[in-house]
């Protein structure tokens, strides 16, 4: 067996403890393997290990694997997760299943209305990114602004709010990690409890948190969805396009 599908069964195992840990279901939990700066064939040998959603943060560079690969699309599930700029959300709202990092409106409603010249295409699933740790370095709305900028973008057509994600800022303590993991999971509740009856919160139901060094603590607070690079493809810095 090779690197990659080694690393998949191993980071699978991470998972699965991680949930048997905090009591919940593994199925709860999907695995999002990141494979920017990684070559297409990287993620066909994912893809050939049972690996379907991938994830991307470099707009240009992700369109070129997305076309390289257009033989397998209907077995891939293609997550932008990177800082989006106007310019480049029509490439976004063209070519991807998912964005994960909403965080104003007006990204928002140009995603809404150039997915909406691409009549073909299923509605685009959107979590709108949190800046949880505060940092100013990284996107995101703030905790208490999440609501609001929910509210928008619920009422949009052809997209579907469908929660939050959150990268909080990088530390090795657990406690610590789980801190920052649990306030996202909070803000989740809350939206998720104030908004049952409406329509446009029918599938708000994912937590996009947690990565290769902080996925345990995590889905100990309630992530359903984790983003893995490193641990699956290995340090990008050896790797050349």
């Amino acid at each position: 067996m090779n690197s990659i599908v080694v690393n998949l069964i191993q980071v699978k195992e991470r998972i699965e403890l991680a949930a048997l840990v905090a009591k919940r279901e593994p199925e709860e939990i999907e695995l999002l393997a990141v494979s920017k700066t990684f070559p297409a064939s990287a993620i066909e040998e994912a893809m050939h290990a049972g690996q379907s959603a991938f994830g991307e943060n470099y707009v240009q560079e992700a369109v070129e694997k997305i076309t390289q690969l257009e033989k397998l699309r209907p077995w891939l599930v293609w997550h932008f997760i990177g800082p989006l700029q106007s310019n480049k959300t029509r490439d976004v709202a063209e070519h991807f299943d998912w964005v994960h990092s909403v965080d104003r409106l007006k990204i928002a409603e140009r995603l809404s209305s150039q997915r909406g010249e691409f009549p073909n295409l299923a509605e685009l699933q959107v979590c709108i990114q949190v800046n949880v740790s505060e940092e100013e370095s990284k996107s995101g709305v703030s905790l208490s602004d999440a609501l609001e900028l929910c509210d928008a973008v619920s009422k949009l057509p052809n997209i579907v709010l469908r929660g939050l994600m959150a990268i909080p800022e990088p530390t090795s303590d657990p406690l610590k990690q789980r801190e920052a993991f649990a306030a996202v999971r909070e803000c989740f509740k809350q939206i998720q409890s104030s908004r049952l009856v409406d329509p446009g919160y029918q599938f708000f139901d994912t937590l996009s948190m947690g990565m290769s060094d902080d996925l345990e603590a995590a889905i100990a607070e309630g992530s359903t969805m984790v983003r893995v690079g490193t641990a699956i493809f290995g340090k990008r810095d050896k790797i050349t396009k």
